[in-house]
């Protein structure tokens, strides 16, 4: 391990934080700490931030073209850090993953078709699933005791397989889950993707939180499990999430299928110039040159993880919490807070401290918050020392 990956990786101070301009530090009061947006609060990455002064200095802020050195580092990176051979020459660029999908979805389907959603699930894909005018048809996960590569999340086989025969067109995954922390094993994958072509179902894999899988999972890309998978797959993903650069919005769409590369080409041009320049060769760096920072960050997000379940086991007990196996996000069930309808809401009103309400991520999880822990221990502290006292 790097000498950075051994070195502390230290959340900027809250009075410096309240200075950004992100949406994260713009939405709510002074006074509420904002621990809802998918963003961290740790400083940017040496290298990328030496490119983006570089560019600016020499006033190189013109439309992205071709940028082959995208591609060839994610490619080394994945290989580096998955052993995975993905195919440079078949990246497309988005301007980010959300953008990925839509397009892909304008090509792959058509208005009315069936989608794939397993909630709880990031909120945008049921809103890029409206965006195409499609019918989501959700199969929710299991909780369970017993646990699958260290998630007590379990994937309802019956309830796909059935979804699957009913007509789906596509099937829209988080691999690794977000909000769950769920980390798909590749027998997983695999039976996905056999039943998949069983079925002539398009599998879109976002894979965002990849590169934030901690040390106990393996991460598995759909890609490399199987030629069924590389049939019928298309992985979606981005440097935003593991560097912290979602801004300068640039992501990647990925095949390993002629065919299926081929029938990508009806994606429009412009997908690819709408992404920034700065947000490409930002996003090379990050793969090329980012991982000693990234190893940092893991190990103070691995910290922080378990901070939280110490924090809830000091300060608010009753909150259930399983410890997530990838990136930064805790999925807290409030539901012996009975804090009412809207959880979320009282503990803006109440405790001045704001998180995703549930209910964005599935019909079924309206006593259910996501928190950001990538951030101070001490603004973590304070959080959960503001909800012990929500009732009072």
């Amino acid at each position: 391990m790097s000498k950075l990956a051994q070195s502390q990786m230290k959340a900027l101070a809250l009075q410096d934080l309240r200075k950004h301009r992100s949406e994260k530090w713009r939405i709510f009061p002074g006074d509420v700490l904002p621990l809802p947006v998918a963003e961290m609060d740790f400083p940017v990455a040496a290298p990328i931030r030496k490119l983006l002064v570089e560019m600016v200095e020499n006033s190189d802020l013109g439309y992205l073209g071709p940028i082959p050195e995208l591609g060839q580092a994610f490619s080394a990176f994945a290989k580096r850090r998955w052993g995975w051979n993905a195919d440079a020459g078949q990246v497309r660029i988005a301007a980010d993953v959300g953008v990925g999908v839509v397009e892909v979805l304008r090509v792959l389907t058509s208005p009315g078709d069936k989608i794939l959603i397993n909630s709880p699930v990031y909120p945008n894909f049921w809103s890029w699933s409206a965006e195409v005018h499609l019918k989501e048809i959700d199969i929710p996960f299991l909780e369970s005791e017993s646990t699958v590569n260290g998630s007590h999340w379990i994937i309802d086989w019956d309830g796909i397989e059935r979804a699957y025969a009913s007509g789906i067109k596509a099937h829209l995954i988080s691999n690794p889950h977000n909000p769950l922390g769920r980390v798909f094993t590749h027998d997983e994958l695999a039976r996905l993707a056999e039943l998949a072509a069983r079925y002539q179902v398009y599998i879109l894999s976002d894979e965002i939180h990849a590169p934030l899988t901690f040390a106990e999972s393996t991460f598995t890309p759909f890609l490399q499990v199987s030629d069924q998978a590389r049939k019928f797959g298309i992985t979606i993903t981005s440097a935003s999430k593991g560097w912290n650069i979602a801004g300068l919005k640039c992501a990647i769409i990925l095949t390993e299928n002629a065919p299926l590369f081929e029938k990508l080409n009806a994606i429009a041009a412009a997908t690819h110039y709408r992404a920034s320049l700065l947000g490409g060769f930002a996003s090379a760096v990050a793969f090329s040159e980012g991982e000693p920072w990234l190893n940092a960050v893991l190990l103070e997000l691995d910290k922080n993880r378990t901070l939280v379940a110490d924090l809830i086991a000091e300060l608010t007990p009753s909150i259930r919490y399983r410890i997530p196996n990838s990136s930064y996000l805790a999925w807290l069930d409030l539901t012996a807070l009975a804090l009412g309808e809207d959880p979320a809401a009282r503990l803006i009103e109440k405790a001045r401290v704001a998180f995703v309400p549930g209910l964005r991520f599935g019909k079924e999880y309206s006593q259910f918050v996501r928190l950001n822990f990538a951030t101070s221990p001490e603004i973590l502290r304070e959080a959960f020392t503001r909800i012990a006292h929500a009732n009072d």
